[in-house]
């Protein structure tokens, strides 16, 4: 299929970079992207290609940021140099840090990954060391403007449907200061979602960075009480010695790290110990590779890792085959439950969904790369950029 081309542009390599690496170098990489969702296209100087894609959210931006600061590093570049580049990314743009370069650097590391895959005829997580097969998801509310009895009765519905035995919840406001999203939801949602689950489910919640320590304590308490297993991020995320803090006055496992990109300050996170449990984002982090690392300072640390995977682009997937390959998986996959109605721009992304949950289990498939093909429909509406070697 012809994609419209709405802009386009040569990126010339700087210097003679590269001249060691092996295997077919990028000659080519495209963006198709909307404000939420951006897509990735690398394409060899053989031809041959693969899929990623750049953080959601203000993906617009993260694709810019792409074809500016991420491309000129990596064109005329091996696949098999990927490390390297993602290594020399930051040092070549290091006058701007932050998250949007790792956002962009996503795009790279999740589309050459998935050329890997389909040229060794094997999928991402074989790659990775990691085998094809199940994953235990949980169904995770994205919601706060829904009343706990509402919540309840549709997450009993998803277990009667499709079988999840392991569910999270909201809690607190997002980056709150100890507001609630009305006075005594809180309060509310502990209890009535363990009594319509039952003892037999698997609880979690997510505070989203809602409260100061003595508040996130207490309301720790009162999800021990009620057996939750998992409280994610119950302090500013960036207020380390606060979620330690909570951490070490609750036996609930404490969970955190999603918006964190930066090493340095994962070094910080399990040094501290500020949670139990890490979690990185694969398009926060900047990738495959990254996220990777960030797994094994967990394990090296005995922390398991539960990656953040709040959406069904592309995300959720690069998540599963991570969990299938990394040393210290977590309990389950992060498995967004929010349809067309509250996350419209998720609909028609791929040819075939590969978000299938059989009896509360999403598969990793055998299929080579991701084993996803993006919406040609989808990527025809998309505003589209290229960055070619000169």
């Amino acid at each position: 299929m012809s994609i419209p081309y709405s802009s386009s542009g040569a990126v010339p390599v700087a210097g003679d970079r590269g001249k060691d690496d092996t295997g077919p170098r990028i000659a080519r990489i495209e963006t198709f992207c909307t404000p939420l969702i951006g897509f990735v296209r690398v394409t060899a100087e053989d031809g041959t290609q693969g899929w990623g894609q750049v953080s959601t959210y203000n993906s617009d931006l993260s694709c810019e940021v792409l074809h500016r600061q991420v491309a000129p590093w990596a064109l005329g570049r091996g696949m098999d140099a990927l490390e390297a580049v993602l290594a020399e990314i930051p040092l070549r743009e290091h006058k701007y840090p932050g998250t949007y370069l790792r956002r962009a650097m996503a795009g790279l590391d999740t589309a050459v990954w998935d050329w890997r895959g389909k040229v060794a005829g094997q999928p991402v997580a074989v790659l990775l060391g990691g085998t094809a097969g199940p994953l235990r998801a949980y169904a995770s509310s994205m919601r706060r403007d829904i009343t706990p009895e509402d919540e309840a009765a549709r997450l009993v519905a998803l277990r009667d449907s499709h079988g999840f035995d392991a569910f999270k919840v909201r809690v607190g406001a997002e980056c709150g200061l100890d507001r609630d999203e009305w006075p005594g939801r809180t309060e509310a949602i502990i209890p009535a979602i363990r009594r319509a689950l039952g003892d037999g489910a698997a609880l979690l919640v997510d505070a989203n960075s809602g409260f100061g320590p003595a508040r996130a304590i207490a309301v720790g308490r009162m999800l021990e009480d009620q057996g939750y297993e998992h409280f994610e991020e119950p302090c500013p995320y960036w207020e380390l010695e606060q979620t330690a803090e909570v951490t070490r006055a609750l036996t609930i496992d404490v969970a955190g790290g999603e918006q964190d990109w930066d090493l340095q300050q994962w070094k910080r996170i399990v040094g501290l110990r500020a949670v139990d449990i890490v979690q990185p984002d694969v398009l926060y982090l900047g990738g495959m590779a990254l996220s990777l690392e960030v797994a094994r300072m967990g394990h090296a640390a005995g922390l398991p890792c539960t990656p953040h995977s709040a959406n069904l682009s592309l995300v959720t997937l690069f998540t599963m085959h991570l969990l299938r390959a990394v040393p210290n998986p977590g309990r389950y996959l992060e498995f967004s439950i929010e349809g067309d109605d509250y996350y419209p721009w998720q609909r028609g992304l791929f040819v075939e969904d590969p978000y299938t949950v059989t009896n509360g289990r999403v598969e990793v498939s055998d299929a080579p790369g991701w084993g996803v093909e993006i919406s040609p429909e989808w990527l025809a509406r998309s505003a589209y950029k290229v960055s070619e070697k000169g």
